[in-house]
C-alpha cells in the first residue's frame, strides 16, 4: 500500500526483526468476525455454513472483508480494521476498514494522482483517498448464493485538473472446488481445505471525452489485507533475465530501500517478510511480473495465492510514486506491502500485510471498458500437499518459504 508518512525512512521507523507481540493484528475465528461485522455494517455472506464462505460488505464499498474454509473453529483469513469500523467515524486520510479484496483506482502519486489535489505537495497532510472508494455504501445490483454484484458511478479530478467520469461494475464470486483446481492447474485432493473467490472489476469511461495519456490515465487497483505473523513469508515469482533488457528485478524503494534481512532474491522468486513489524513495500514491473503471487503462514499451515488477469503485451502501468514523475506510465503490475510503525513510538495502521495487483493504464474512449480480475485462494492442509501446490504455482517449496530468512 503506497500511503502515508512518506517522509519517514525505514531506518527512522526502526525496521528490524522483533519477537515482541504484534499489536492489533486480528487473525481470529470466522464466526467472531461475522458477528462483529453484523453489529456495524450490512454484509452479504456467500456460501453455506460449515463450508467455504466469503463475507462481502456493501457498507464498505463492496469489499471482501474475510473468508474461511469452514469447519470447526474455522479460521478467518482477512484482516479487519476493527478500531475504524467500531468508531463509526471518518478517519483522516484513509478509513482503515481492512478487507482481503478492496477496489481502488491508481495512480496514487505523480502529476496524474487521484489522491492529491491539484498543486498540493506530496505529503501526508495533503494525502486523501478519494471518497468514492473510501467511504459510503455501494449499491447491490444483484446477488445469488455464490455472488454479489455492485455498481458505482464516480467523478474524480486528478492532480493535473482533468475530470474523469468513471463507472465501476464489480462482481465478487465464491469459486467452487472445480474452479479452484482449474485456475491453479492442480487437483486439491481430499485432505485439503480451501476457500477461493474472485472479484471482476470493470472500469468504464462514463464521460464524453477519451482518456488520454497527456491528461492522465487510471488503473484498476485491487488490494488484499491479511493478518501478519512472525512466520509469514511472501513469495513473488519473477521472470529471470538480464537487467539490461528486463530492467531491475524489484522496486524496493517506496519507503526507502528495504533492508536485506527483509527482502531476499533467489533464482526466480522474491521473498519478503509479512510480519507487520516494518513499513516497507516492493513491486514488479511488466517485464518481470508473473500472474501469481502468494504467502505462507508456517504455524497455521496456510498457503495464500493471488492470481490476476493481464494482457500479455501490456506495458504502460500507472506510476504511483509521490513525486512529479519523468515516466508516469512506467509503474508496477504487482506489489506487496508490509505494515509497521511509521516512526519510533508511532502505531502502525494495522498492522497487516498486503498482496496487490493492478490493471494496465486505461486508455479508454467514451463508453469503452476494461475488466481486471483478481483471485484469492486460501489452502490449508498437510505440508506435503501444500508443498506440491506451492511448487506448481509459485515455483518454490514450503521449505524455501519457511527458511527464506534463516541465518
Amino acid at each position: 500500500m503506497r500511503f502515508i508518512f512518506a517522509a519517514f525512512c525505514l531506518s527512522i521507523a526502526g525496521c528490524g526483526t522483533s519477537d515482541k507481540p504484534i499489536p492489533a493484528a486480528h487473525a481470529g475465528q470466522f464466526d467472531s468476525d461475522v458477528e462483529f461485522l453484523r453489529q456495524h455494517a450490512n454484509i452479504v455472506l456467500l456460501g453455506e455454513p460449515a463450508a467455504a464462505q466469503v463475507v462481502v460488505s456493501p457498507s464498505y464499498q463492496g469489499r471482501v472483508m474475510t473468508s474461511t474454509t469452514g469447519g470447526d473453529a474455522a479460521p478467518s483469513f482477512g484482516w479487519i480494521g476493527r478500531a475504524a469500523i467500531a468508531s463509526g467515524a471518518r478517519q483522516p486520510h484513509m478509513n482503515v476498514f481492512g478487507g482481503e479484496d478492496r477496489f481502488w483506482l491508481g495512480p496514487e502519486g505523480g502529476q496524474y494522482s487521484l489522491f492529491f489535489k491539484p498543486g498540493d505537495p506530496f505529503d501526508l497532510d495533503h494525502w486523501q483517498v478519494p471518497e468514492a472508494f473510501d467511504w459510503g455504501t455501494w449499491d447491490v445490483e444483484s446477488q445469488t448464493a455464490a455472488s454479489v454484484r455492485f455498481r458505482k458511478r464516480m467523478t474524480l479530478v486528478n492532480y493535473s485538473g482533468a475530470k474523469l467520469d468513471i463507472g465501476v461494475d464489480r462482481t465478487v464470486r465464491l469459486l467452487a472446488g472445480a474452479d479452484v483446481a482449474t485456475q491453479l492447474g492442480q487437483p486439491l485432493g481430499g485432505v485439503m481445505r480451501a476457500v477461493a473467490f474472485e472479484s471482476s472489476n470493470t472500469v468504464t469511461n462514463a464521460g464524453a471525452a477519451p482518456w488520454q495519456p497527456k491528461s492522465g490515465l487510471v488503473s484498476a487497483w485491487i488490494l488484499g489485507m491479511f493478518a501478519p505473523s512472525s512466520d509469514t513469508t511472501i513469495a513473488i515469482p519473477f521472470a529471470p533475465g538480464p537487467e539490461a533488457t528486463l530492467g531491475p528485478i524489484v522496486n524496493d524503494k517506496y519507503f526507502g530501500k528495504v533492508p536485506d534481512d527483509r527482502l531476499v532474491i533467489k533464482d526466480s522468486v522474491i521473498f519478503f517478510r509479512g510480519d507487520g513489524h516494518c513499513r516497507s513495500k516492493v513491486g514488479l514491473s511488466p517485464p518481470r511480473a508473473l500472474p501469481m503471487v502468494g504467502s505462507y503462514n508456517a504455524s497455521g499451515h496456510v498457503l495464500t495465492l493471488v492470481q490476476y488477469t493481464r494482457p500479455a503485451a501490456a506495458r504502460p502501468y500507472v506510476n504511483s510514486m509521490w513525486e512529479i514523475q519523468r515516466e508516469p506510465y512506467k509503474g508496477d503490475v504487482v506489489n506487496s506491502y508490509n505494515d509497521g510503525p511509521p516512526a519510533p513510538g508511532k502505531p502502525p495502521l494495522g498492522p497487516f500485510y498486503e498482496l496487490e495487483t493492478s490493471s494496465p493504464a486505461l486508455n479508454l474512449s467514451p463508453g469503452e471498458h476494461y475488466t481486471h480480475v483478481h483471485r484469492t485462494f486460501h489452502l490449508v492442509g498437510p505440508e506435503p500437499e501444500l508443498d506440491r501446490i506451492s511448487r506448481a504455482t509459485l515455483n518454490v517449496s514450503l521449505a524455501e518459504l519457511t527458511n527464506a530468512f534463516s541465518r
